[in-house]
């Protein structure tokens, strides 16, 4: 552009400007294809294992409530040399914990991954512990990795004789890069000739969606959708850097996903989400609730001094308070009502999430709310 004239790369830039201006929000709320999908095949693995932390002042099991603990112990001393058998320990400095990690897609043999610890007898804390070698094996039964170090605890535990503070939770930690893989999972994702995208949300407007970008890059009807919770995708044999090089090219395509209309609802914190599709009937809607509140506040009358009769008497006072929400009128939300309108009509009526809860199963058994309610907790 550096041989055009001035005046028409001015004319450019404003051509340029005009376009983003008449151009909808809504067009540019894309996301890209690495962050709706997941790749079959490339996935984490749970490991779990049994072990023992050391080192606990006094904050460990009681071995007399967890014999587990010292069978371990016991065996534990055994393999290396010390013969404990049939004798009575008193011991509070250990305790038995179950040990728990995720093993990265193609984690190499030697590289390290991080560890949870979790208390699995009447210990108090794990604080100041080290675990010793636990072998962490898979859901086949393998072990894939071995983990060994000190606890970190994000809580604590501080008591005197006559009262005790507990800040989060002193009997479950963590061991930064605590474990090292010792077997990789054998999966070769470069000698794949199909592919199967599994999305993180099944849609088949999004299926499709998917599906569509990435053959209109490629050229090529390469990608198909079967339902709405996969898009199966032939390798070409041509393809310049086979498998990971197609992988990296589709992860970065844009795609603008769709949704259904829901309403989640977790009814122990009186939690609210709803999606931006959410619709209403015309529909109206009027809350109230009856609140009687009753205070006492006694009152204790005393005799006049040097008054020869009379005694101390103690006399209720009681208030009495009615409140019948009078002031709550009715509301008339109209058909086809936005979200934000919804919100703003239910705001009006000076009600709390608890009472709208209330209200947004009223109105679905009414027929009259456009959209699936899924209710957590």
């Amino acid at each position: 552009m550096g041989s055009l004239p001035m005046f028409v790369r001015k004319m450019l830039a404003l051509v340029c400007a005009c376009i983003v201006a008449i151009v909808p929000v809504e067009a540019f709320a894309f996301s890209r294809i690495k962050d709706l999908v997941d790749i079959e095949g490339v996935r984490d693995n749970m490991l779990v294992g049994y072990g023992l932390v050391v080192g606990l002042n006094g904050s460990g099991d009681s071995l007399i409530n967890a014999p587990f603990t010292q069978q371990s112990l016991v065996t534990m001393l055994e393999r290396l040399g010390v013969n404990a058998r049939g004798e009575t320990m008193q011991t509070k400095d250990v305790a038995a914990v179950m040990v728990t990690a995720n093993l990265r897609a193609f984690a190499a043999q030697g590289t390290r991954i991080d560890v949870s610890v979790s208390a699995l007898g009447d210990a108090k804390s794990l604080q100041g512990g080290t675990l010793l070698v636990t072998p962490l094996a898979g859901a086949d039964g393998e072990i894939y990795a071995l983990a060994q170090g000190p606890v970190a605890i994000g809580g604590f535990v501080a008591q005197g004789q006559g009262a005790s503070v507990t800040r989060g939770v002193p009997t479950a930690g963590r061991i930064a890069n605590g474990a090292i893989v010792e077997r990789e999972v054998g999966f070769s994702l470069a000698s794949q000739t199909q592919l199967r995208l599994s999305l993180h949300n099944p849609d088949l407007t999004t299926a499709q969606r998917v599906a569509a970008a990435i053959n209109t890059y490629l050229g090529n009807a390469i990608a198909s959708v079967n339902d709405p919770a996969t898009v199966h995708l032939q390798v070409p044999a041509a393809y310049r850097g086979g498998v990971v090089g197609l992988l990296s090219d589709v992860q970065q395509l844009n795609v603008n996903p769709d949704e259904p209309a829901k309403v989640v609802i977790d009814e122990q914190s009186g939690v609210i989400v709803m999606g931006a599709d959410v619709r209403i009937s015309t529909v109206a809607i009027a809350q109230g609730n009856l609140t009687i509140k009753v205070s006492e506040t006694p009152v204790v009358s005393q005799p006049t001094p040097f008054s020869q009769g009379g005694s101390t008497q103690v006399v209720p006072r009681t208030q009495i308070q009615v409140d019948d929400s009078k002031g709550n009128k009715m509301a008339v939300l109209t058909d086809g009502v936005s979200l934000q309108k919804l919100v703003d009509g239910l705001n009006a009526l000076g009600v709390g999430p608890r009472d709208i809860i209330s209200i947004l199963q009223a109105i679905k058994a009414a027929g009259a709310l456009q959209a699936d309610i899924e209710v957590i907790g």
